[in-house]
Order: structure tokens, then C-alpha cells, then sequence
């Protein structure tokens, strides 16, 4: 078995960064903001935004959590954001996906002040990072790339493979391992004989969305395998194709009914030479990227 990238322990060695950048900011009278917009009752959307607000009060940011209703529309929205785009105390803004059929997220997404997207999804964002220019990078990328050089693997010069093109995952991964100077082959749905790729991965990404995909078969013996995927398995078979033999792991599973598992089979783990675990892995880095963005946008905003 390889070597686990502790995500949980790389997180908190963010977020303390981040909580000391605070406090030389708070010395120039600076607190950055961040306000998170949660529409409606999504418990797990309420879940993870209330654990991004508590984890600013922790930090030292301020943090307001602006909750519209389920019946807001499109323009009630708008109007919202631009309310926000306009504050001086607020550096970051968080509108929680998924928002309900009726409400337009591209709009929503797009009237975000880019020097404000601390989620890093504005057209603009997203052109300042395929240019390798100053930019809000999304943060589950972002804590990719973390991960693996806060655990002292070489990212330069070695071939990554990217499973998955996704405009939130799949492509800023990408362009960030290639700022690092890494070989990057993007895979996808369509991709012809795709084990014959991911073989050939020092680095293998897996972000496609689908539970277990990547099975020992398609990993190259000792490489490094970052997990993006977390998906709940509900399913009996399904279960018993990802965990036969997983005792433990299976009387949780009969006491839920459910359990979560990343986009890469467990038994790939036993053939790579570090790899990112299911749960914590690069989860926890997508809220320390969230905090160090907030902060990153604050100086931004101000020149500093």
C-alpha cells in the first residue's frame, strides 16, 4: 500500500497560514470578508456552508451567511450580488451550488466581481489562469496542487494524467500542473483506450464523477493518485464490487446504508506510491483554498 497524503493535516497547515495573514492584516486595520449565499434547504449545501462560515470565525475573517429564500428569482439574485459587489467589507463571494431550477446560475456566476470569485469560476478567473497570470484559482484545484508539493512529490517535468475536463476540476487542474511544469494529458468520456493512458501517469488525477472508475489495472506502479471524487454508494452490489472483504467497512455500511467512496477503486491504492484517501484527502483543502482565496482577493482588491 502507498503512502497516504494526510489532506486534514495539510489543511490545517493552510489555514494557520492563513490565520497569521490575518493578524498582519488586522495590523493595517483589514479584515477580509467573505459573504456565503445559500438559497433555500439543501442539508448537505447547509452542512458545508455553515462549516466554511465557522471556519472563517476561526480564522479571524469575517463571514456573513445570506440565506434567500427557495422562490428567489433570477433578478432578486442579481440584485444581490451586485449589493455585494459593491461592499468594500466584503473581499469574497460564495454562492453555494446547486440553486434551484428556476434561478440562472451561469448569470449569477458571471455577475461576480472577478477581483470577488473566490471560487474561482468567472470566464475572466478562468482566463488570468490558463495565462499563468494572477488569478483566483478554483480551490479543490488549488488544494490538489497543494497537497502534492506539501508532501514533497515533484510535480516538474512528470506526466500527470487528468481524468475528468470539468470547467471546475478537470481543466484548472490541469493548467495548474502545467504552470508547474508538468506533462499534462486531459482524458474524458470519449477518450480512446484510456487505461493504455492513465498507465502511463506519474501523477494520475481522478475527477470524472464515478464511483471507483479507476481500478488497479490503470494505475502505474508507484505512482501518485489524487482522488477529487466523493460519492455516496447506496447499493448492495455496488458495495461489494468496491469492498469485498472490508469488514469494518462493511458493518458501517449496514448500519447507514450508505458510504462514501472517491472516483478510484480502493485496490488501486495497494499499486500507487502515495494517494490521496476517501474521505479526507483533497476535501478538506477545498475549505483552506476557500480561506487562503478570501485572503489572497483582500490583497488583491488593495494592491498589497
Amino acid at each position: 500500500m502507498g503512502r497516504v497524503l494526510d489532506g486534514v493535516a495539510i489543511a490545517a497547515e493552510i489555514k494557520a497560514e492563513v490565520a497569521e495573514e490575518v493578524k498582519h492584516l488586522a495590523k493595517r486595520g483589514i479584515r477580509p470578508g467573505l459573504a456565503a449565499v445559500l438559497v433555500g434547504h439543501v442539508p448537505a449545501s447547509e452542512i458545508y456552508v455553515r462549516s466554511k462560515v465557522k471556519t472563517c470565525s476561526e480564522l479571524g475573517l469575517f463571514s456573513e451567511m445570506i440565506e434567500p429564500p427557495e422562490t428567489v428569482t433570477t433578478e432578486e439574485m442579481l440584485a444581490l450580488v451586485a449589493d455585494l459587489n459593491a461592499r468594500d467589507d466584503i473581499d469574497g463571494i460564495l454562492i453555494q451550488l446547486p440553486l434551484p431550477s428556476h434561478v440562472d446560475s451561469k448569470i449569477l456566476l458571471d455577475a461576480i466581481m472577478p477581483e470577488k470569485d473566490v471560487d474561482g469560476f468567472h470566464p475572466v478567473n478562468a482566463g488570468r489562469l490558463q495565462a499563468g497570470r494572477p488569478a483566483l484559482a478554483p480551490c479543490t484545484p488549488a488544494g490538489v496542487i497543494e497537497i502534492i508539493k506539501r508532501s514533497g512529490i515533484a510535480i516538474s517535468g512528470q506526466h500527470a494524467v487528468v481524468v475528468g475536463r470539468s470547467d471546475i476540476v478537470g481543466k484548472p487542474v490541469s493548467m495548474l500542473l502545467l504552470h508547474q511544469n508538468a506533462t499534462v494529458t486531459i482524458c474524458h468520456s470519449k477518450t480512446r483506450d484510456l487505461p493504455s493512458i492513465t498507465r502511463q501517469a506519474d501523477i494520475l488525477v481522478a475527477a470524472i464523477g464515478r464511483p471507483g472508475f479507476i481500478t488497479p489495472e490503470m494505475v502505474k506502479p508507484g505512482a501518485t493518485v489524487i482522488d477529487v471524487g466523493i460519492n455516496r454508494i447506496t447499493d448492495l452490489a455496488e458495495f461489494e464490487r468496491l469492498f469485498a472483504g472490508d469488514g469494518r467497512r462493511a458493518e458501517i455500511f449496514s448500519k447507514r446504508g450508505s458510504t462514501i467512496v472517491g472516483d478510484v477503486h480502493p485496490k488501486a491504492f495497494e499499486v500507487a506510491g502515495a494517494y490521496t484517501p476517501v474521505p479526507g484527502g483533497v476535501g478538506p483543502l477545498t475549505i483552506a483554498m476557500l480561506m487562503s482565496n478570501t485572503v489572497r482577493a483582500a490583497r488583491l482588491r488593495r494592491g498589497l
